[in-house]
């Protein structure tokens, strides 16, 4: 599996709910708060991102939202 990174907000319930489906179907993923971590929100912005989660992964294209339909091809 390719390395997953998800990048996140505190009180995102987008995000919980992202991080809840990723951790019930076995899928490691590496966590970047941009409230703890602000220098990802300009990695964001940078890449035209404007909101979050946004869900990472070399072998797709990113994920924005909570998207179960795209999130299962993370799923082996």
């Amino acid at each position: 599996m390719n390395n997953v990174i998800v990048y996140s907000k505190n009180n995102c319930m987008q995000c919980k709910m992202t991080k809840r489906y990723l951790k019930e179907h076995n899928v490691p993923f590496e966590e970047r708060n941009i409230n703890q971590q602000p220098q990802y929100l300009a990695t964001l912005k940078q890449q035209g991102f404007q909101s979050v989660p946004v869900v990472m992964n070399s072998a797709m294209d990113p994920i924005v939202g909570f998207r179960p339909d795209s999130l299962k091809e993370l799923v082996d």
